[in-house]
């Protein structure tokens, strides 16, 4: 992906004068320990060395590959590394008009993110959802693949193809078909500073199965310049010092569970009331701004109880709050909007906004806990309620980032990884009564919390098979091994929601236990391969399981995460 079609070359980065503060400082720390006699404390620390130093040592690092204990003679200080990859990087939305085979009309909006790959390509994790006419509840997950060609100063060609699954809201005359959705697009677009519109033209169909969703048309595209600062995978555990955010550029990460009550009017699709609480489970990424009290940020959530399995929704939401006699207990409110639906749920076009009260309490020791509140509302469908949640929050930048945004930040650098994932499912039981096997196709994430230990989550949809609209979230802990020849084992355990496509799911609470190898190389590559066998389980209803294999191709890098405790 060019760097004159992501980053206008007047409009340098602000913050990477930061970021060559930080290159300095470090060669500063390393040029002052090196003249120094052997023995001697050298005279500039991070925290975590002078923390080492007081206990009678210090702490270094073995090729990136982990701490280890040494004393003060003879030996260096650790190795502060720093953000050193910095590559252009692109934030998308796609309006994307189209006629259903029923003759009505619907819009798909489609979000990207993408990071360049070389100077010409780029990719990244992408969603459409329905956002027009009565298909509120149509979503698919997948990646965006773009080439840019520079035709101008001020304007570029974009070739793009999108590849992703779900459905959603099908009938005997609209059918998503496995779920497999690809969109194809050409745009001309024209930059004015970090921002760049242009109008195209896509395809969107679902190719597979019996689907029969297919149209041509006008699409227009609205984006924001950016650029992904990152460490190496292979320094994860060694100390780090960035003068920005670094990877996607989210500062928490949190997982959520809740209930909600639909208010008088609420109905289905076929219009019976809808009465019965929803219990709901679902995840979050923020970013904070200003002094911490204020932050955007997106989320998803699905349906785990009451009866809507396949109800899913993906919102985007601002919010402030106020310190209460201190700091980390602080209370607010949210603004939140975005799309949802499934479940037989009438949500109209789609479009829900929500908005609550919050009361968060940052720890002294990293996590947050959030409790918060809400009205919600399908403004062009016939569904409101009442929710309330609660979330635990873990960190992805130190609290101080959070609370004060200070320019340079130092802490330890985590590895994290972003996977296409392709599950196979071998057995699923339809409430039909049938059974079929069905492939996945969704984004995998996993990050690195220190020793063995790391967090992971998982969204996607069914893409081959007869259980298009089946879509899945999940989130849990995994245990991996230290790496050997480039291949590294682990197991992880996961919960979280699924439903649709007919399959028998009960309420939609599900759970997953995998054990897998995985192919890193050796040094400093990036690319991941991982192969899983597992065991996915309905956990209400009948409580049905299937075996399960999976495919995962990764991309890793590193961000900085909290100082480690040593």
């Amino acid at each position: 992906m060019p760097r004159s079609a992501l980053i206008a070359s007047k409009a340098p980065f602000p913050s990477r004068p930061l970021l060559l503060c930080s290159a300095l400082l470090a060669a500063q720390a390393q040029a002052q320990t090196q003249a120094q006699a052997p023995g001697a404390a050298p005279s500039v620390f991070s925290a975590e060395v002078q923390d080492a130093n007081r206990a009678g040592g210090v702490t270094t690092t073995d090729a990136g590959n982990g701490p280890v204990r040494a004393t003060l003679s003879g030996m260096e200080p650790p190795r502060v590394v720093t953000a050193t990859d910095s590559r252009p990087a692109a934030f998308e939305l796609n309006w994307s008009p189209i006629k259903m085979p029923t003759g009505q009309k619907t819009a798909l909006l489609g979000a990207h993110y993408m990071v360049a790959i070389n100077e010409d390509w780029g990719i990244g994790p992408a969603a459409y959802g329905a956002a027009q006419g009565e298909f509120g509840g149509l979503f698919t997950v997948g990646f965006n693949l773009q080439r840019r060609f520079r035709v101008g100063p001020n304007l570029h060609l974009a070739a793009s193809v999108y590849a992703g699954a779900g459905g959603g809201v099908s009938s005997d005359r609209v059918r998503p078909g496995g779920g497999l959705m690809l969109r194809p697009e050409l745009s001309l677009r024209g930059e004015f500073g970090n921002w760049y519109a242009g109008v195209g033209v896509s395809h969107v169909t679902f190719p597979n199965g019996n689907g029969n969703i297919k149209d041509t048309g006008v699409a227009f595209t609205l984006g924001r310049m950016d650029r992904f600062l990152s460490f190496n995978p292979s320094d994860s555990g060694s100390p780090g010092r960035a003068g920005d955010r670094t990877g996607m550029g989210f500062d928490e990460i949190a997982l959520s569970a809740g209930v909600e009550k639909p208010r008088s009017g609420s109905r289905t699709r076929g219009g019976a009331p809808l009465t019965g609480r929803k219990g709901k489970a679902g995840g979050d990424l923020r970013q904070y701004f200003g002094d911490g009290s204020s932050w955007w940020g997106l989320e998803a959530s699905g349906a785990a109880s009451g009866g809507h399995d396949g109800y899913m929704e993906i919102l985007a939401n601002a919010g402030q709050d106020w310190g209460i006699g201190s700091q980390r207990l602080r209370v607010g409110g949210q603004l939140s909007f975005g799309l949802g639906g499934g479940g037989d749920m009438d949500t109209g076009n789609g479009w829900l906004v929500r908005v609550g009260p919050t009361l968060r309490w940052i720890t002294p020791w990293g996590p947050t806990l959030r409790l918060d509140a809400g009205y919600m509302k399908a403004p062009w469908g016939h569904y409101d309620s009442f929710q309330v949640r609660g979330s635990l929050a873990l960190p992805l930048e130190k609290v101080s980032r959070i609370l004060n945004t200070p320019p340079l930040e130092s802490g330890t650098v985590r590895a994290q990884t972003l996977y296409l994932s392709m599950p196979y499912f071998k057995e699923f039981k339809f409430k039909d009564g049938s059974r079929d096997n069905v492939t996945g196709l969704g984004i995998g994430m996993t990050r690195d919390f220190g020793g063995p230990w790391y967090g992971v989550a998982h969204a996607g949809s069914a893409a081959l098979g007869k259980a298009g609209a089946f879509s899945y979230g999940m989130f849990g802990l995994g245990a991996q091994s230290p790496k050997w020849n480039g291949l590294r084992v682990g197991a992880e355990a996961l919960v979280g929601a699924a439903g649709g496509g007919g399959v028998s799911v009960g309420g939609g609470a599900v759970t997953q236990g995998e054990v897998w190898t995985q192919w890193e190389g050796t040094g400093r590559d990036r690319l991941r391969v991982k192969v899983g066998v597992g065991q996915w389980k309905a956990l209400g209803g009948e409580k049905h399981s299937t075996p399960m294999v999976s495919l995962n191709i990764g991309w890793a890098f590193g961000t900085l995460g909290p100082a480690a405790k040593r």
